[in-house]
């Protein structure tokens, strides 16, 4: 389908099956929780799936998760976190009330259409639309914590290096960052050259679409990451296991930016 330049029509079908199978399951959480403000649903799938719950609830426990990581490495009180690829709001919006401790919350992404929908129905956060390009507004050293949920696993090899540096910019020295990347779980989604690429420590890169889209796809071997965060120091290395056959784990790097 990539190679035919079907591939969208392929995910707008896909978006459009999941959307038949979860709309009982959907009702009911409306039903259940009338309150919630949600995104449209397009929006919602292309950051994680359709289903109400997993985005709202599931988001709560990741963001939690996430706290609990940043909480090893950092001191989370009179901070400044961004969210860099905060889609729909899935994680961010709850980040308030999980860390609390005066601390200031931000969220970047390129979809302008999420950004439009987060800036207005998720307050206490600061919004922002960022381009492909690696540019952000911020000022250098000013976020003490960055976190990006499989957003390098949509960008080229340029994309990574131009990003890390980036994101580099703006963290603050003893900050943190943690991003998740498609490691050797997915090594037996890879085709046989791409595996061959791969077990050379080469990125392995699906395109043939707009870059940073959901079909865009990139695989991290351990000795290319290793080189994209040269300048930082990894903290943490998690591969995650997974007892869910339709659930593949991605990797978790914890970095820190040294004084």
């Amino acid at each position: 389908m990539r190679q035919l330049n079907l591939i969208y029509l392929t995910d707008l079908v896909r978006f459009r099956i999941q959307k038949f199978k979860n709309k009982d399951a959907n009702k009911v959480f409306k039903q259940e929780h009338p309150n919630v403000n949600l995104p449209p649903d397009y929006l919602m799938y292309e950051s994680f799936g359709i289903n109400y719950d997993n985005y709202y609830n599931g988001g709560l426990k990741m963001a939690q998760w996430l706290v609990d990581h940043f909480k090893k490495h950092i001191d989370l009180k009179d901070k400044t976190i961004l969210d860099w690829g905060c889609g729909p709001g899935r994680i961010i919006r709850h980040m308030p009330d999980v860390i609390g401790n005066n601390c200031q919350f931000f969220g970047t992404d390129y979809n302008a259409e999420s950004i439009k929908w987060c800036s207005e129905h998720l307050p206490g956060i600061a919004f922002n639309k960022n381009n492909l390009k690696a540019e952000l507004p911020y000022s250098d050293h000013s976020m003490d914590v960055i976190y990006g949920i499989s957003i390098f696993t949509h960008l080229s090899e340029e994309m990574h290096y131009a990003w890390f540096k980036e994101l580099y910019r703006v963290l603050k020295p003893q900050g943190i960052m943690l991003l998740s990347l498609q490691g050797d779980n997915y090594k037996p989604k890879l085709t046989a050259s791409e595996l061959a690429r791969y077990n050379e420590g080469q990125l392995v890169v699906r395109g043939k679409v707009k870059e940073g889209h959901r079909t865009y796809s990139a695989f991290h071997p351990k000795s290319f990451v290793e080189d994209l965060f040269k300048d930082a120091d990894i903290l943490e290395h998690i591969v995650q296991t997974s007892t869910n056959k339709h659930w593949v784990p991605q990797d978790i790097w914890i970095v820190r930016k040294p004084e």
